[in-house]
């Protein structure tokens, strides 16, 4: 099998490409990650999984190059990560009650050839109306300063919601695996192959 690079430092979505019982290896990408000037959610997504995947490419190295990048847009404005508790709290002040949109972007860079595959999955999280103490006691129970949104849904950030609207959950992560799969599938990848199909598809 062609070797299988997560271009990312990140726990959580090296947590889920866990899931797929794929060997893989990962790499932390070196980029700017601020948005261009009149940027869309959606193009700058798509841009950062891009050019993620593409910054720890060794030239036409064999490997297949994952990257992924994720903001949360509310009222049309793009959320980054709090960084501190401080701005976690606020940050969960002006989502409370609201409907704010998560978009994942995704990116398959086959490095050998030089092609990619991208996609961007939403996700639509309904908060519920939560009050300062329940937003204080979240913030200092998890400490999810690295989260956009300020939340792990994986975790206790659950029960800060109304529902949740995706084609994907592992999305809201960081990491759309149902996407992943269907390229990885593209170019001959399967997670549900046996042992025994990788070791000869390796060997060949």
């Amino acid at each position: 099998m062609t070797e299988l690079i997560l271009a990312s430092s990140s726990r959580y979505r090296a947590e889920l490409l866990a899931k797929l019982g794929l060997p893989f290896t990962t790499r932390k990408p070196d980029i700017d990650e601020k948005p261009q000037v009149r940027e869309a959610p959606h193009a700058l997504v798509l841009r950062l999984a891009e050019e993620k995947a593409r910054a720890v490419a060794r030239g036409p190295e064999a490997a297949l190059i994952i990257g992924s990048d994720q903001v949360a847009v509310c009222d049309g404005e793009i959320l980054g990560k709090p960084g501190t508790a401080a701005r976690a709290r606020e940050q969960l002040s002006r989502l409370s009650g609201n409907a704010v949109l998560f978009l994942t972007g995704l990116c398959l860079l086959d490095a050998a050839g030089n092609r990619t595959q991208t996609a961007v999955v939403d996700t639509i999280v309904h908060f519920r109306n939560l009050t300062a103490e329940e937003i204080r006691n979240y913030v200092s129970r998890e400490q999810p300063l690295d989260c956009a949104g300020a939340f792990k849904s994986e975790a206790l950030g659950i029960a800060l919601f109304d529902a949740i609207e995706t084609t994907d959950p592992n999305a809201l992560i960081g990491l759309p695996l149902i996407e992943l799969c269907n390229m990885l599938r593209a170019v001959g990848v399967d997670a549900l192959a046996s042992t025994a199909q990788r070791s000869a598809d390796q060997a060949s």
